[in-house]
């Protein structure tokens, strides 16, 4: 009652005031503690009682069940909130009394003879009797209690310790293992009604008794079911017409989650047979709604995709379509120049749509994890060589200044050389298709612990921070084959997918009308000597 009653909020804990009067009344203390051994809420403590405790101290009263004077009963709470410790503390006055009889009246483990007037008076005043057993369970002495017990068996003295409610008076027993004598305190039992019946007037009443209650047990055991095992499961109806009505974010009301948790967070006992399907419920909201909104950021990403494609394709093909029209009409007479010239737009146009349907197919392929890379140690200087001059060479690049500045050293990674090749011209390509003439492009190597860190770096026009964002995904402006565009379409995204393949990572740092700098993280091979 105390550990469910109890309300923990902010890290601290509050007790009812008709349990803090009740624990005052029985002269109990009550202490809750929090995981790291601090008291956190405490109702009637002593002064000698820590605010804090050690994992030693904490041990020893789960393995003694007392502290200093106080004998302790405790309970550790783990569901559904920090780890909480409560401890109750009482003095057991009786033994305390015992053991004063013992120490004052005994000698040997039996009463001192000369002292025995005393022992009475003393016995008299808490209307107690005292017997002193040897260690076969032979009464030895009695004061102030008939003889009519001269023997004990072993199980007798078990029972008076569990079964006290069985008794007319409380047995307190006190245990000399060295002297092997055993006193008994008996007390009258505060808590029993000796009632002055007849054997069958007792008969008649406990038959009546037992079965009233049977029949009573049997209607709250019903009635408690009903309600147990009832009311959750309408609950349960709920949720289920919600979620398949789609509202997956809202698994409980405000009004029903007042009605299954308590106000520090605990199940209600009518609940907890059901906590766990409870939590798999919440689970399997969370999941719905995590597939609800993949379902909705697929819709959105097939849109970004169609939409992107109809902008590639419809440059092109219009071309293509309003040269074929104009060849068709016979309206004009074409001479050998302007029919070559027609003939190579329509061979760029085709060879453009060509490489863009190899870009999807590829940035399909990628997405899907189907590419394999045939990796071998590779010299990046002579990679990267390669790649800058053939960007160098290229008459149809005008007006770009190109610039390789390597590391003093030379790395060796593991590389599929033909996908790292595709990576970097689309980084090199992406550079000069969306900057203004008279660019410069550098490329340049460094090395960081166990990477290396190859920079594509321009003096362009930079990028905002959304650009910036979106950089890397499929389509986020799209690509136009007659001007230039602010997005990077699917030469990024295909980028980014060939250096997670090689294990790396890709960055890029962007201030605008300063220019853009991208960085690819590429670890280095185990090997680092020439073969």
């Amino acid at each position: 009652m105390l550990t469910t009653d109890t309300v923990i909020e902010n890290g601290k804990a509050t007790i009812p005031k008709d349990l803090t009067k009740e624990i005052k009344s029985e002269n109990l203390w009550y202490q809750v503690v929090n995981k790291k051994g601090d008291v956190i809420g405490e109702v009637n403590t002593p002064k000698n009682i820590p605010k804090h405790y050690t994992i030693n101290q904490l041990l020893d009263i789960e393995k003694q069940k007392k502290f200093r004077d106080y004998h302790i009963v405790t309970e550790l709470d783990t569901f559904l909130v920090q780890p909480t410790y409560y401890i109750l503390g009482y003095k057991n006055e009786l033994k305390d009394q015992l053991y004063d009889l013992y120490k004052n009246y005994s000698q040997g483990g039996l009463p001192i003879t000369e002292k025995v007037p005393q022992l009475e008076k003393q016995l008299l005043s808490k209307d107690a009797s005292l017997q002193v057993i040897n260690n076969q369970g032979k009464v030895i002495s009695s004061f102030r209690m008939p003889k009519t017990k001269q023997q004990y068996e072993p199980l007798d003295i078990i029972s008076r310790k569990i079964e006290k409610d069985k008794y007319e008076s409380t047995a307190t027993i006190f245990h000399d293992s060295k002297k092997n004598y055993s006193w008994i305190f008996h007390t009258p039992n505060k808590h029993q009604t000796i009632s002055d019946y007849s054997i069958i007037r007792k008969l008649v009443i406990g038959a009546v008794v037992v079965t009233a209650s049977v029949l009573l047990a049997t209607i709250s055991i019903s009635i408690w079911n009903a309600f147990r095992y009832g009311g959750p499961l309408l609950l349960f109806t709920s949720w289920l017409g919600r979620m398949g009505s789609g509202n997956y974010s809202e698994v409980l009301t405000e009004k029903e989650r007042k009605r299954v948790f308590r106000k520090n967070g605990k199940v209600r006992f009518q609940y907890r047979l059901y906590s766990e399907v409870i939590t798999a419920f919440y689970e399997m909201a969370e999941q719905l709604s995590l597939a609800e909104k993949e379902r909705k950021q697929l819709e959105t990403t097939r849109e970004e995709w169609m939409t992107g494609i109809s902008h590639d394709l419809r440059t092109p093909i219009s071309t293509i379509q309003g040269y074929g029209h104009m060849l068709e009409s016979g309206h004009y007479n074409w001479d050998e120049e302007e029919l070559k010239e027609i003939g190579q737009t329509l061979r760029d146009k085709s060879e453009y749509m060509v490489g863009l349907v190899e870009d999807f197919s590829l940035a399909f392929k990628l997405k899907n994890n189907v590419v394999v890379l045939e990796t071998k140690k590779v010299d990046v200087h002579q990679l990267l060589q390669h790649i800058v001059l053939k960007f160098v060479n290229d008459r149809t690049i005008k007006n770009v200044q190109f610039s390789y500045v390597p590391v003093h050293l030379q790395p060796f990674i593991q590389a599929d050389t033909r996908w790292f090749e595709r990576m970097v011209d689309n980084l090199i390509f992406n550079a000069i298709k969306h900057n203004p003439d008279n660019t410069t492009i550098t490329i340049s190597t460094a090395i960081k612990n166990d990477h290396i860190l190859i920079m594509i770096q321009d003096d362009g026009i930079g990028m905002d921070e959304e650009t910036q964002k979106n950089l890397f995904d499929r389509y986020y402006r799209g690509t136009n084959t007659t001007e230039k565009t602010e997005g990077a379409g699917l030469g990024m995204s295909i980028a980014k997918a060939i250096c997670e393949l090689h294990k790396g990572q890709i960055e890029v740092k962007s201030t605008l009308h300063q220019g853009t700098a991208i960085t690819l993280h590429i670890p280095l091979s185990t090997n680092q000597q020439p073969d």
